[in-house]
Parts: C-alpha cells; sequence; structure tokens
C-alpha cells in the first residue's frame, strides 16, 4: 500500500476503483487531481460466484477485507468497479459494496473487468487490448463505446492463452506422458515444478486439484510452467503456443473492424518473454504491439473520483444559499 495517512482529511474527495480478477483483486484510491494515493490487493472473485450461497459469502468476506483496507485510508465517495464474469444482470453486488462503504448503491458503479483494463490502455476507438488473466480476451471499445470481444468465452470453453489454458495444458501433456511411460515426470523440469507446487506426484493430487480448486488458483499454476521453460521445451512450447492463442484474438478483431494497434496486457502475458514473441511473430508486420503492465484498478479509481467530484459540485450549487435560483 502507498499511502500516507496524514496527507488526508475527512473532508478529501476520493474515489474507489476495483479490478476483480480470478487470481486476486486490485484496489486503489484517486484524491480530486487524479494522483494515486493508495492501493492494496486481496484474493480473487468472479461475479459469477454470486450464483451460489457459498460464493456469495466468499464475494462478500473478499469485499469485507477490501473495504477494510479502503477505509483505513479515506472514505471514498464514489466507487468504480470491474469484475470478471460480470453481465450486468446481478443486483446484489453494487448494494453488497455500499452497505461495506457506508455509500448509497448509486454511488457504486460496476462493470466487467475488461472494460477498465480497455480504458487503461485506449481512448474509445483507438485500438485493440488483448488480455491474458485467468483466463483470455480481445476487446475494442468504439467511439460510440459499444463493447466488442474476441474469445472471454470462459475457461471450460476456451481462454486460450491465459493461465488457466497453460496451467491445464501443462498438467495434459505430464498425465499423457506418464499413461506412455510412468515415472517419465522425473525427468522433466517442468513436471518436477508442477508437481512441486501440488505438493506431489500422485494422481490423486493432480484431480483434486484440478476438479476442486478455484479458477484462478489453477491458473497460478503456470507460473510453475513458466519458471520451467527456459529448462524444459515442452514448458516453452506452451508458452509459444499461448502467444499464438492471444495472436489469433487480436487477428479475429482486426479482420472484423479493421487494422488498429494492439496493447497485451494481463498478468498471464508477462509469465515469460516467450509469450509475447510468438504473439509478435504470428501477427502482420504491419500490426503494432505493445505490451505494458495493466493498471485497470488505478484507471478505474480516476473515473470514480471525476464522478464525485461531479457530484459534489452539484450537491454544493444546489444547496448554496446564495445560488440564484431566478
Amino acid at each position: 500500500m502507498i499511502f500516507s495517512p496524514a496527507t488526508y482529511t475527512d473532508t478529501a474527495v476520493l474515489g474507489l476503483g476495483i479490478d476483480a480478477g480470478g487470481t486476486q483483486t486490485r484496489w486503489a484510491l484517486a484524491n480530486g487531481d487524479g494522483a494515486i494515493v493508495a492501493d492494496g490487493v486481496v484474493e480473487g472473485l468472479s461475479a459469477l460466484q454470486m450464483s451460489s450461497d457459498a460464493g456469495r459469502a466468499a464475494v462478500h468476506a473478499t469485499f469485507t477485507r477490501l473495504c477494510q483496507a479502503v477505509l483505513a485510508v479515506g472514505q471514498p465517495r464514489a466507487v468504480v468497479a470491474g469484475l470478471t464474469g460480470f453481465g450486468g444482470d446481478d443486483a446484489a453486488l453494487a448494494p453488497m459494496l455500499a452497505q461495506l462503504l457506508a455509500l448509497h448503491a448509486g454511488d457504486v458503479r460496476l462493470g466487467n473487468d475488461i472494460d477498465i483494463a480497455y480504458r487503461d490502455s485506449f481512448e474509445p476507438g483507438e485500438g485493440y487490448l488483448v488480455y491474458a488473466g485467468t483466463g483470455s480476451i480481445a476487446a475494442w471499445i468504439d467511439a460510440d463505446g459499444g463493447f466488442h470481444r474476441a474469445g472471454g468465452r470462459g475457461v471450460l470453453l476456451d481462454d486460450g492463452g491465459g493461465g488457466y489454458w497453460i496451467a491445464r495444458e501443462a498438467l495434459r501433456h505430464i498425465w499423457r506422458r506418464e499413461d506412455e511411460a510412468p515415472g517419465s515426470w522425473q525427468g522433466s523440469p517442468m513436471a518436477e515444478a508442477v508437481f512441486a507446487q501440488l505438493g506431489g506426484s500422485d494422481w490423486s493430487l493432480s484431480r483434486a486439484f484440478m476438479y476442486g480448486q478455484e479458477r484462478g488458483a489453477i491458473g497460478r499454476l503456470a507460473l510453475a510452467v513458466a519458471a520451467s521453460a527456459d529448462a524444459d521445451p515442452l514448458a516453452l512450447d506452451i508458452l509459444q503456443r499461448a502467444g499464438q492463442e492471444l495472436a489469433r484474438l487480436a487477428l479475429a478483431l482486426t479482420a472484423r473492424h479493421g487494422a488498429r494497434p494492439v496493447v497485451l496486457a494481463g498478468r498471464a502475458a508477462q509469465l515469460h518473454p516467450a509469450i509475447a514473441a510468438a504473439m509478435r511473430a504470428a501477427l502482420p508486420v504491419s500490426l503494432t504491439l505493445e505490451q505494458k503492465v495493466a493498471r485497470p484498478h488505478e484507471a478505474a479509481a480516476r473515473i470514480a473520483v471525476k464522478t464525485a467530484v461531479k457530484t459534489q459540485a452539484s450537491t454544493e450549487h444546489f444547496i448554496n444559499p446564495n445560488t440564484d435560483l431566478s
């Protein structure tokens, strides 16, 4: 966290931005000048968890920890949150956040996580964002605010090139080799790294992990794949194919909407240089590709504080006894 409590007063206008993904949930507070005055991280969550009692309880617990950390810094006046899996059809999330922060539900604006990630890289209409986190998606927001996508269908269907996909590909190859030659994992740096993260090489551990863990936890297994890529050709191949999958997403939008600059972002894209290199090789040389460290929670915080400042200005105008109402 990056704040100095002495710099804030109860009257400071603060906006809270939240970027909730499967692996982690990041938050940031921005002041009226748009400067980021505090940030932090809690565990990941998904709007899809709201479909079950256990999932709703988990989301509430995560938001509770987040809001406690935020309120230790200051009281935000508005919130902009992007959540993975959010489809605009859940009315419980905004009131939940509002109650935890002592705000009105109307002060909380929710959307999908890719919308705020896009605005961290481009103004509407400018370019394409390819985002690789636990899952993967490409997005373009046109000049009229329309949202266009390629991919992002969920890890059970696709999301090629994301962390979950990388982890699944690694375990699939490892266990296929074990079918053919039991014990061969001991000669594979990738298998050794993966099994070390799982806690052992017994099939029951892999099975319990893949079928019992949240998708964000599974996505983190991609860290072991990346860590072994310089020593294991199979791990390197998986990462290169991840880059090709991400290039496919960019090409899909290009084919539909024309050539525009492309930004590659997301934690999975940063796992190893081979991912971006393979993506670049799979794109036309005429297509500009930039890789950047995304900070969508900060972009969301700046949007939130602009809303808060406007709201405060409107309120002050309304209650000012000297205002000419004639």
